[in-house]
């Protein structure tokens, strides 16, 4: 038996691109030309700027279009706010990809309302309007799992935040995202920054999105059919599983690390591995697996599920 990852099958290349950006449109420092200006002159080729989709900011959908050229684009989106999580704050939810005239909830400020639209309702109206939409920074919103099994809409989860890393330590969403997974949710999962540029929080974690060509429609075409991978610097080059192993060919890395459900997971190390193969027997028969790849500075690239096909091994159970 032999499965990919289909984000390095898919025709094309590799586009790195940040899907969560804010501007003085609403709570970020620096005006939208200067945020694409910024990410355009880190080598990015594509931006979503996401700004906070609430009324006292005037439910803003920036156009970013006149910031696009030949070597850089953007995909419109914003930050959808709207119900209450279990804890009583308002839903954040990403939404990329969102047409100009994407109707406002009735979310006035980021204080939930009497009678709004849950943040399940708007998060399938986003999917519903051609939008690709992940759960936003599970650890530093307090979701819990019921919160989280909720948005049945979603594409993806937030798996890491550079914003939220350097702000509160809370970057965190693969807990959730397991979860989620183990329960049969075929979700992906994305790295952002949440940049609102009054911190070190941008620049620090991106998807490398797999397709023929830098275009918004291509782009968003890519997300959804999980065709890419996120990083915080090292680079993917293959996952696959050959029989009871996942052979992973990277960047130089010290660590790559396969990972399932509940406690399954086994590294492998070494210096300057620039591929590796993985024994699946500690995956504990996983329905999914995913791989996370660590270099000599403990920066990160991580794969989407896998969802294979027959079991990983023979012996369910395999002590550590």
């Amino acid at each position: 038996m032999m499965q990919r990852d289909p984000a390095f099958t898919a025709h094309g290349r590799f586009w790195r691109g940040n899907l969560h950006t804010h501007s003085t449109r609403s709570d970020g420092v620096l005006a939208p030309e200067e945020v694409c200006r910024r990410y355009k002159a880190e080598g990015y080729d594509f931006i979503a700027l996401t700004d906070h989709f609430v009324g006292v900011y005037g439910y803003p959908i920036v156009d970013t279009k006149p910031m696009r050229d030949a070597g850089f684009t953007t995909i419109l989106g914003a930050e959808l706010h709207s119900g209450a999580m279990a804890n009583g704050e308002l839903w954040h939810i990403l939404a990329v990809g969102l047409p100009s005239d994407f109707a406002p909830s009735n979310s006035p400020s980021f204080i939930p309302v009497k009678g709004q639209e849950t943040g399940p309702e708007i998060a399938a109206r986003a999917v519903a309007a051609g939008a690709f939409v992940a759960i936003a920074h599970p650890q530093w919103s307090g979701l819990t799992l019921a919160d989280a099994r909720s948005i049945t809409a979603a594409h993806a989860v937030e798996v890491y935040n550079t914003g939220c890393d350097t702000g509160c330590d809370r970057p965190d969403g693969f807990a959730i995202a397991d979860l989620l997974l183990t329960e049969g949710r075929r979700l992906s999962m994305i790295a952002t920054d949440d940049a609102h540029f009054s911190e070190p929080d941008h620049f620090g974690g991106w998807v490398m999105v797999k397709s023929e060509a830098n275009t918004p429609e291509a782009l968003l075409a890519a997300l959804k059919a999980g065709h890419f991978y996120s990083s915080q610097g090292p680079e993917l080059r293959d996952v696959r599983i050959e029989g009871d192993h996942v052979v992973v060919e990277c960047s130089a890395a010290v660590s790559v690390v396969a990972i399932g459900h509940g406690t399954g997971a086994k590294a492998v190390h070494g210096h300057s591995l620039t591929r590796a193969e993985v024994p699946l027997a500690r995956l504990n028969n996983s329905p999914w697996l995913r791989v996370a790849v660590i270099d000599a500075a403990g920066k990160r690239a991580w794969s989407n599920p896998i969802w294979v096909e027959g079991a990983l091994a023979k012996n369910p159970r395999v002590a550590p």
